[in-house]
C-alpha cells in the first residue's frame, strides 16, 4: 500500500494543454502502478486541451465544475460526478467553458 498526499505531488507539463495544472497521483514512478496511471487536472476558466488522439484508453471523472469534451462525433458536458470513456485513438478536445475552475480525475492505461 502506498499513500499519496496531495501536498507532496508535483505538477507536470501536459502536452497540448492550456490554462490548467496537471498532477500525477499514481504511476510507475510515483507509486509503482504498472497498468495505468491516475492524474488530477485543474482547469481554469477557458482552460483545456487541444484536439488530439493517443493509443491509450482514458477515463475522465469530473470532481468539481464543468468541462466540455468534444470528439469527431459528439460534444458532451461533464459536471460533478460525471465521467466519460475515451477509446484508444479516439480524438478529443477538452474545454472549461465556465467562469469557475474545474477539477477532473484522469485514468489512463500504459
Amino acid at each position: 500500500m502506498k499513500k499519496v498526499q496531495l501536498a507532496q505531488v508535483k505538477p507536470y507539463e501536459a502536452a497540448k494543454h492550456f490554462g490548467m495544472v496537471a498532477l500525477k497521483l499514481h504511476g510507475k514512478e510515483e507509486t509503482g502502478t504498472q497498468k495505468f496511471w491516475v492524474g488530477l487536472s485543474h482547469f481554469l476558466p477557458g482552460g483545456g486541451a487541444e484536439f488530439g488522439a493517443s493509443p491509450t484508453e482514458k477515463v475522465y471523472f469530473v470532481l468539481e465544475g464543468e468541462v466540455t469534451v468534444k470528439t469527431d462525433k459528439e460534444e458532451i458536458t461533464l459536471g460533478p460526478w460525471d465521467s466519460v470513456f475515451i477509446a484508444p485513438n479516439e480524438g478529443r478536445s477538452i474545454l472549461n467553458k465556465t467562469n469557475k475552475p474545474a477539477s477532473m480525475l484522469v485514468v489512463i492505461n500504459y
